[in-house]
């Protein structure tokens, strides 16, 4: 069964705690919720997060307990990675299936101990929940909200940041997919490294009275705060995909090219005969590539050409403004076909044209 304690939350509880300051950042909804979009000019935001260290909101974050005897086994039948394997302060990101292995959502299992933890988007929170509920059937198994009025979570992204968490006497988590517990000022946090090509990436859960507190001593400590316009460009170019923009419920896993989120000897879950099916015959059609344009900026869901057939669309793209000059990078999903020619794909934005270069990994900014 599962207990929802959280609530609505509209906007952020760091939104809201800034909005009482003075020059309050402006706020825009974002994977569900009202959050701060932008703090500076953009190429002062983006610098940071390239090659400094910035601070942004991820109080759109909603962390759920698994509890109950079956736990492990249940989770493990429910998302494409490890569970039972995660070492005690580890955790994995996975996709979510239904039984034609098409994509529900997404979600990170951390493991603490014995106790499983899933960290969540605001906007999927819902979806998932009543997906995870329909399979809670004779297992002994909980899903247990925590409650998003208590404690909210700000993240630390750029080549920079591991420097800011030290200069605060804060533990820095050295590996990708590991995490933390640490007292710091009285307070309860939790330090988690995630996934990232281009800079290093903490996320820290803390409190809601420590919230404010944290915040400041980030800034003191060297890291510049940015907006989710800033920060979901900067997700472009390092080449991470987010669901409901450049995953879909019709996509199939090996489609998206994220094999960080598939384990493939870990047993029975929901969807795996698919999965399973594609690994060893390796017959998609089309790939998420990561792309470079040259030209307009272009929009999500601008078609890309080759030799004037359509071969695929860009799901998302960003401009970054950056000392060296303008980069203007895209996330697509492009036909097989395409990438065997291995020329430049075209698209129009406007009236004009510009051409896209797959690439074979994120841009060095």
């Amino acid at each position: 069964m599962t207990e929802n304690l959280a609530v609505t939350v509209l906007q952020t509880q760091l939104a809201t705690q800034l909005a009482l300051i003075p020059n309050a950042p402006r706020v825009s909804e974002f994977r569900g919720v009202l959050t701060p979009c932008e703090f500076d000019v953009p190429a002062r935001e983006i610098e940071a997060l390239a090659r400094a260290a910035a601070a942004h909101d991820l109080g759109w974050m909603r962390r759920v307990s698994v509890r109950g005897e079956d736990r492990f086994r249940w989770l493990s039948g429910m998302v494409t990675n490890t569970v039972n394997d995660l070492p005690e302060n580890g955790g994995a990101w996975n996709l979510v299936l239904n039984a034609q292995g098409r994509i529900q959502g997404d979600m990170t299992v951390w493991r603490e101990g014995d106790a499983l933890e899933l960290a969540i988007a605001a906007d999927q929170y819902d979806k998932l929940m009543a997906h995870f509920d329909r399979f809670i059937i004779m297992d002994d198994v909980e899903l247990v909200a925590h409650d998003a009025t208590a404690e909210s979570t700000v993240g630390l992204t750029g080549p920079q940041a591991s420097e800011v968490l030290a200069r605060l006497g804060l533990p820095v988590p050295t590996e990708s997919m590991t995490w933390q517990r640490v007292e710091w000022n009285g307070l309860d946090l939790k330090i988690y490294r995630s996934y990232g090509t281009l800079a290093h990436h903490f996320e820290i859960a803390t409190p809601l009275a420590g919230l404010t507190l944290l915040w400041r001593a980030l800034s003191t400590a060297g890291a510049t705060p940015v907006g989710t316009a800033a920060l979901d460009a900067f997700r472009v170019a390092e080449g991470i995909p987010v669901y409901g923009i450049d995953m879909a419920e019709r996509d199939l896993p090996q489609e998206t090219s994220q094999t960080r989120a598939l384990h493939f000897s870990k047993g029975c879950y929901l969807g795996q005969e698919i999965v399973e099916r594609i690994h060893s015959r390796g017959n998609v059609h089309r790939h998420m590539r990561q792309l470079e344009l040259e030209g307009p900026m272009a929009n999500a869901g601008a078609e890309l050409f080759l030799e004037g057939a359509p071969v695929g669309a860009i799901t998302s793209a960003a401009e970054l403004s950056l000392d060296g000059g303008t980069r203007r990078v895209a996330l697509g999903m492009v036909r097989s076909e395409a990438e065997v020619k291995n020329q430049p794909l075209t698209y129009v934005a406007g009236a004009t044209a510009g051409t896209a270069k797959i690439l074979d990994k994120p841009p060095a900014l």
